[in-house]
């Protein structure tokens, strides 16, 4: 352990089903056993989460896997270069449309991604206004919104205007009839339906690839001058994902997600039950084979950000751009 560079971490999180793996290496005493006094750091949002890792008031952080290719090429106005040796979670997002919007337009739970988005947009095309949010210009979830509406009409796809929101706020916001859906990670669709508010309409397992969602993140820096401490990290969160995936009894994990208020809403084995175990198997799923991150899913967040955020990216492949938001040996020397 005295080979260790820090030991004492602040690690970021935002409140998602995803950071769970963070939460349990914490509880039970994973980090302390790699030699790390690890510090959990609730952030607001991820804006701030981000400006805090890139400024180093962060030493790490659950991050949202296109905050890496957007910091590699400025496209996040900071520029300072973002690397991730382990994939937190692969694509778990949902959209939800208000329980109104959804009656109105006869959008129903078994109707296929295709089938809700022309729904909806047809309804946009009749001049009717509609409000949607993601979380983050730069993430999953803005990508599926805008390929889930380009579905239906690529043209209105690029065209609409969608808020930005912390995933926290989504319920709030729709509660208030500021928005009228939203694409987010979980447990806020859950929520949003068990309070009568929304209905889940789609998964975007149905929309986009099954690429990294959130992984862990340090700045480009922070791993060159803390190679030690950051396989340390690796293991610890590594060591909690295996777990999490094997555990029999739920109940402390979920009276974990409670207590960092990441759940909010009542919900077990005896109350909505389906919700209960729904999300039980996404906790235990986050990760279909490997946590290693992927150069594929990193060249496909490229692309999507030339189509959707309107970058002027040269390359041809971004295989290159890819390679250096990753840290494989990192991920090698953790999983031995």
């Amino acid at each position: 352990m005295s080979s260790l560079e820090k030991t004492e971490l602040q690690l970021g999180y935002i409140p998602l089903l995803d950071c769970v793996a963070l939460l349990w290496a914490k509880e039970r005493g994973f980090f302390a056993e790699f030699g790390l006094n690890v510090t959990l750091v609730k952030e607001a949002s991820w804006a701030s989460l981000r400006d805090r890792l890139a400024f180093g008031l962060l030493d790490a952080a659950h991050c949202l896997s296109a905050m890496l290719p957007a910091a590699a090429v400025g496209a996040d106005q900071i520029g300072i270069a973002l690397q991730t040796p382990l994939v937190l979670s692969e694509n778990r997002a949902f959209i939800s449309l208000s329980q109104k919007l959804c009656y109105e337009l006869a959008i129903h739970t078994e109707d296929s991604a295709e089938i809700s988005a022309q729904k909806l947009v047809s309804f946009i095309q009749e001049n009717n206004s509609v409000s949607l949010a993601h979380v983050f210009q730069h993430s999953i979830h803005h990508y599926c919104l805008r390929e889930w509406l380009a579905l239906a009409d690529e043209k209105l796809a690029h065209s609409i205007q969608v808020k930005t929101l912390p995933p926290p706020y989504m319920v709030e916001a729709l509660s208030n009839h500021l928005i009228d859906g939203f694409c987010v990670g979980e447990p806020w669709n859950t929520q949003s339906e068990i309070q009568g508010l929304s209905h889940i309409i789609c998964s975007s397992q149905h929309i986009i690839p099954n690429v990294a969602d959130k992984v862990l993140a340090v700045t480009k820096e922070w791993a060159q001058q803390n190679p030690n401490t950051l396989i340390h990290l690796t293991k610890a969160i590594l060591k909690a994902q295996q777990e999490l995936r094997e555990l029999k009894d739920f109940d402390p994990v979920w009276q974990l997600l409670v207590n960092f208020e990441v759940v909010q809403f009542d919900c077990s084995a005896e109350v909505h039950v389906e919700k209960y175990f729904a999300i039980q198997n996404i906790i235990r799923n986050f990760i279909q084979d490997s946590a290693i991150p992927k150069v594929d899913d990193f060249e496909w967040l490229f692309v999507q950000m030339k189509k959707w955020n309107n970058l002027s990216l040269k390359s041809a492949s971004y295989t290159s751009e890819a390679l250096g938001c990753l840290l494989p040996e990192t991920y090698a020397l953790a999983a031995e």
